[in-house]
């Protein structure tokens, strides 16, 4: 999955709890809390939304470190 934006954030994804939604949280807060504005991080969770859970890990992976 390539990025829908050239940027990423400083997420651990292994301590979130894997349901899709707490996912989308734990990256919609931590973007925010980097400066992100809220067109950026919309970008991103609306792609991740758009395939399986699959491409949504893939994607929120695709804009962390």
């Amino acid at each position: 999955m390539a990025q829908v934006i050239d940027k990423t954030i400083e997420l651990d994804l292994t301590n979130v709890n894997g349901n899709a939604y707490a996912i989308m949280g734990s990256f919609s807060k931590q973007a925010s809390r980097e400066g992100w504005t809220q067109e950026e991080i919309d970008k991103v969770l609306d792609e991740a939304k758009t395939g399986d859970y699959d491409h949504l890990l893939q994607t929120i992976i695709a804009h962390t470190n």
